[in-house]
């Protein structure tokens, strides 16, 4: 549930999924019924919640945000969000799995930011729909600064919009340049930036890449994959907010600048 831009992929022989200790299959099942249970769930609330006050419908979305990892055996670590800032931010992180956005939403829901083909997602589709997800159509770029224009829109509503500006999932060993086209919508309307760091580790502190979402993965392939997983571990790291920069010489110096200091900051907790 992110966008994914044209990008070189993790190198194959890096991005392998190691063996990782897993649960029994009638485990796994139950893990998946909760999981259904929770999606179900999801869409019922979707209406009734967008009419509710901005703290109680924020409240909400990190519970059920949380029961949807539950329900899928990944323990949350959550480093609550610093430096608080009122009004619209453009939360950017490290992608690896779909996974990612209820881990970003247990801590600070918003806005995301998703490409076309989510909308024909079975259940999932209809949900992130309704939650006012802002889409992206990667197979014509030229519709990319309507896409900025319409995350500073919602920056300006004061809504958080949370992207991944690596353009595409990578498997955690490796990352991807920040893109700096959609640090554009902070600049355009002085949002601050929340950088975020996301880890996957094993309940003995390795670092895994199961729930890593690359290469010809199909949604259900990664989910069956991750609901295999024993002990699980998501680390969730909520940096302090960056200012948009003083404006540049050139129309895209600033946004280069914001991507460098947010991937900068980013890395450095990775």
């Amino acid at each position: 549930m992110s966008v994914w831009l044209p990008t070189a992929p993790c190198r194959p022989e890096t991005c392998l999924v190691e063996t990782s200790p897993e649960v029994p299959r009638l485990r796994r099942a139950l893990r998946l019924a909760l999981c259904l249970a929770a999606v179900v769930a999801g869409v019922v609330l979707t209406l009734p919640v967008r009419f509710l006050p901005h703290e109680p419908r924020d409240r909400m979305i990190r519970l059920w945000a949380r029961a949807l990892l539950r329900s899928l055996g990944v323990t949350v670590r959550l480093d609550k969000p610093t430096g608080a800032v009122g009004g619209g931010m453009l939360v950017v992180a490290n992608h690896v799995s779909w996974l990612d956005i209820p881990l970003i939403a247990a801590g600070r829901p918003g806005r995301s930011l998703a490409k076309t083909e989510v909308r024909r997602w079975p259940v999932l589709g209809p949900l992130v729909a309704w939650g006012g997800t802002v889409f992206l159509d990667r197979d014509r770029l030229r519709t990319l600064p309507d896409t900025v224009g319409a995350v500073a829109r919602e920056l300006r509503a004061g809504h958080p919009v949370i992207v991944f500006p690596e353009g595409s999932t990578w498997c955690g060993r490796e990352s991807g340049r920040f893109r700096p086209a959609l640090f554009q919508a902070a600049v355009d309307t002085g949002a601050f930036v929340q950088p975020v760091t996301i880890r996957y580790r094993l309940a003995d502190g390795r670092p895994t890449s199961a729930p890593a979402f690359v290469g010809e993965d199909g949604l259900l392939t990664s989910l069956a994959r991750v609901v295999a997983v024993r002990g699980l571990v998501a680390e969730v790291t909520f940096l302090p907010p960056i200012p948009a920069p003083e404006p540049q010489p050139t129309r895209w110096g600033a946004r280069r600048e914001l991507a460098r200091a947010a991937q900068v900051a980013v890395e450095g907790i990775r």
